[in-house]
């Protein structure tokens, strides 16, 4: 019977099309590159989400994330999200958490009920602490390296960490993991050279903060802030659903 996965039926077939509806998969990051991540489970037949995320929508934001419009400035990103899947599919079961992964709150997040996890946050510490928990619980994970300040999304590969190349952040995720005896992870990063942002205080968030109020990170806060684009997170976020999509049908 016709339904709204029946295009992408004709490519994995009912069999996988079953198992993709009853997996839970947990993104945590809802940003530039996990909102597109989120559109892609849901539009491949994703129904069980866990969504984390304590940030609110930005007016910086519009320039690149999914969940951004006029209207859902100032709103949690896991409530504008939720209410996208719902809209893409009304019978998707969504969970979500308005707070940041860290190892303190671990324990808190119920990862025996995953069966993938998307790691789209953007500090190393968290990065560290998910990949850690899930190798401990033995759940499959995928981590998205830098994004910001790229312009070429055809620089884009799927690789082992160990294999990775030219990121500054997969460096420091290499050094850190091989610390802790992680044998291997899977990730998303770029080849290309990062571009250095053009040093403009009158279009700085450092100087010129527009968070919305009782956001819980402000721009301040931040070491740097990088550029950013609407053709490069994007892009990354979609291949990180599809390795998701891949993994998860193969099972």
């Amino acid at each position: 019977m016709l339904n709204q996965f029946s295009r992408t039926e004709l490519l994995f077939g009912k069999e996988a099309m079953e198992k993709l509806a009853g997996a839970r998969v947990a993104v945590f990051g809802i940003g530039g590159v996990g909102g597109y991540v989120c559109e892609a489970l849901v539009r491949s037949g994703i129904q069980k989400f866990e969504l984390v995320d304590d940030d609110k929508v930005c007016l910086t934001n519009l320039n690149r994330q999914i969940i951004a419009t006029r209207k859902t400035v100032g709103q949690y990103k896991v409530d504008v999200m939720r209410d996208r899947i719902l809209e893409i599919n009304p019978n998707a079961e969504v969970m979500i958490h308005k707070c940041f992964f860290l190892p303190d709150n671990a324990d808190e997040f119920p990862f025996a009920d995953y069966d993938y996890v998307v790691d789209a946050v953007d500090t190393v510490t968290a990065k560290i602490s998910l990949v850690m928990k899930c190798q401990e619980m033995g759940i499959p994970i995928i981590s998205a390296m830098g994004a910001g300040n790229k312009l070429d999304p055809t620089q884009f590969r799927v690789a082992d960490i160990y294999k990775t190349r030219v990121c500054p952040l997969a460096r420091v995720m290499r050094r850190e993991l091989k610390k802790r005896g992680v044998k291997k992870l899977k990730v998303v990063y770029s080849e290309e050279q990062p571009t250095r942002p053009i040093e403009d205080m009158s279009i700085s968030c450092r100087s010129h903060c527009i968070c919305p109020p009782g956001a819980a990170h402000k721009c301040t806060e931040r070491r740097d802030i990088p550029g950013s684009t609407a053709f490069v997170p994007s892009v990354a976020g979609l291949i990180i659903a599809g390795e998701v999509i891949k993994d998860l049908a193969a099972k």
